[in-house]
C-alpha cells in the first residue's frame, strides 16, 4: 500500500494465530483487524486487533514492534494488551484496574511542561504537508528545544508513556488498530488521552 507501507507474511501470520484463538472462545464477537479488515458480528464485543504494529521496524530486524490487541464493549474499551516479544515487554490494562508491565504496576509520568517534557511521535505516510499537520507540529517542538522522537509503532509509544519513559505522545491520522490497546493503558496508568481539540479521544 504505498512506498514502505509493508504487509509481511508475518503480519497475516499473526493475525491468523490471533483470530483462532479468540474464535475458539468468542465465535460470536466482532473482530476489526489491520489486515482483514471488519469482520462483523452482532455483537456488543469488538476486539480490535494489530497483528503487527511496527511492521517496516520488524522486517528489517529493529526490535521495537509489538502485537496489540484491545476489546471494545458498545463503544468503550475495556480491555488491551501490548505484547513486544524481542524485549519481552507486556503491557496489559482492564478498564478500572490499572496498567502493568510484565504483572508490575505502572504510572505515567509527572511532568506538566512540555518545555521540560521529552515526546514521541508517528508520521503518517500521507497528510504530510497540511498546515499544522505531522511536519509543522514537528518543526514547532524541535526549534523550541523539546525532545521529540520517532520508534515507528503507536502502540509502542503509548506503552512507553503509560511507563512514564516517555512524557507525551502525538500523533496525527491514527487507525483505531494502532491505539485502541494503547490509549486504554495510559488512561489506566493515570494518563490523559485526547484528540487535538482537547476532547476525549475516540477510536
Amino acid at each position: 500500500e504505498g512506498i514502505n507501507n509493508l504487509v509481511t507474511e508475518a503480519d497475516h501470520a499473526s493475525e491468523k494465530a490471533i483470530f483462532e484463538v479468540i474464535k475458539n472462545d468468542f465465535p460470536d464477537h466482532y473482530l476489526l483487524s489491520e489486515e482483514a479488515g471488519e469482520i462483523v458480528m452482532d455483537s456488543s464485543f469488538k476486539w480490535i486487533i494489530d497483528p503487527i504494529d511496527g511492521t517496516v521496524n520488524f522486517a528489517h530486524g529493529l526490535p521495537l514492534c509489538c502485537v496489540s490487541v484491545g476489546l471494545e464493549q458498545e463503544g468503550e474499551v475495556i480491555l488491551g494488551a501490548v505484547y513486544n516479544p524481542f524485549i519481552n515487554e507486556f503491557f496489559f490494562a482492564q478498564r478500572g484496574f490499572g496498567a502493568t508491565l510484565n504483572d508490575k504496576k505502572i504510572t505515567v509520568s509527572g511532568e506538566t511542561e512540555v518545555g521540560k517534557a521529552c515526546l514521541v511521535t508517528g508520521f503518517p505516510y500521507t497528510y504530510l504537508d497540511l498546515p499544522n499537520g505531522p511536519l509543522e507540529v514537528f518543526s514547532r517542538l524541535i526549534r523550541k528545544g523539546v525532545p521529540v522522537r520517532r520508534l515507528g509503532s503507536a502502540a509502542i509509544d503509548l506503552c512507553w508513556v503509560a511507563a512514564g519513559r516517555f512524557d507525551g505522545f502525538y500523533e496525527h491520522k491514527l487507525q483505531a488498530w494502532d491505539s485502541a490497546a494503547g490509549f486504554l493503558i495510559v488512561e489506566e496508568a493515570g494518563g490523559r488521552v485526547t484528540d487535538f481539540t482537547g476532547q476525549r479521544y475516540s477510536l
